[in-house]
C-alpha cells in the first residue's frame, strides 16, 4: 500500500490525501488515501479523486471483505472503455486479491479496483493510476482553460 501511495505523490501536481486521527475529517476516511490533480496543493472544490485506497469495509461496500487485519483495496477510475477492456462481462467474487475486477459499487461508473495488489497487478496498477492522473490533469486544464485561468 505505502508504494502505491508513494508512487501517486511523486505525480507531477499530485495531492493525495490521508486522514488520519484528530484531523479534520471523519473517523470513516481514517487509514484511507485519496488521489487528486491539484498543482496548487489544495483539496479541488466539486472534483472527486481519480483513485483510493480503503482499509476497511464501508456501508454499502463490504463485497471485498477488507475487515481482516491486511486487506486493503485500490480503487481507480479508468473510464468506461479501459473498465470493460479490464474486467470484461460476468460476476467476480470481488473478494479475491491481486485481480483487476469492477470495483462493486462503481464499477458501472467506469471504477476498477484491486484487494491488495501483488506480482500479478502491481504494474498495471501503478501504470492505471498515472493514466488516472494524467486524465484529472486534462480535465483541469481544460476547466480552467474555459475560465480564463481562474
Amino acid at each position: 500500500m505505502e508504494q502505491i501511495i508513494a508512487a501517486v505523490r511523486d505525480f507531477p501536481g499530485a495531492l493525495v490525501l490521508a486522514p488520519e486521527p484528530g484531523g479534520d475529517f471523519p473517523e470513516l476516511a481514517w487509514g484511507d488515501a485519496f488521489f487528486y490533480y491539484a498543482p496548487d496543493g489544495r483539496l479541488p472544490q466539486n472534483t472527486q479523486p481519480y483513485g483510493t485506497v480503503v482499509t476497511k469495509n464501508l456501508p454499502g461496500d463490504t463485497a471485498s471483505d477488507l475487515d481482516p487485519p491486511g486487506r486493503w483495496r485500490v480503487n481507480i477510475h479508468v473510464g468506461r472503455t479501459t473498465f470493460s477492456e479490464l474486467t470484461g462481462e460476468g460476476a467476480h467474487d470481488h473478494a479475491v486479491a491481486d485481480t483487476v475486477l469492477p470495483h462493486p459499487v462503481y464499477g458501472a461508473h467506469g471504477w476498477i479496483c484491486v484487494v491488495n495488489p501483488g506480482p500479478r497487478t502491481t504494474d498495471a496498477v501503478l501504470r492505471l493510476l498515472r493514466a488516472a492522473h494524467d486524465d484529472a490533469r486534462a480535465r483541469f486544464a481544460r476547466r480552467h482553460a474555459h475560465r480564463g485561468g481562474s
